[in-house]
């Protein structure tokens, strides 16, 4: 059992091959710019979405006051 757990256990050649992966991926220099640049980029959909969400909870609601009122 704790053989099949073995492979997934990470050293150090595997942390200088993620290391070099990420040198080829966005270069060394500028990684700190990019990486930066990719976490605001996210946060912001993440804002456009929940006000995405916000907007049609309130469209809901409003549909359910009108429905209401017409009965």
């Amino acid at each position: 059992m704790i053989l099949s757990i073995l492979p997934l256990a990470i050293g150090w050649p595997q942390i200088v091959i993620i290391v070099i992966v990420a040198f080829i991926i966005f270069g060394p220099v500028g990684i700190g710019k990019k990486l930066g640049n990719l976490i605001k980029g996210t946060g912001k959909g993440v804002k456009e979405f929940k006000k995405a969400l916000n907007e049609e909870d309130k469209e809901n609601a409003e549909n359910k006051e009108s429905k209401e009122g017409e009965e």
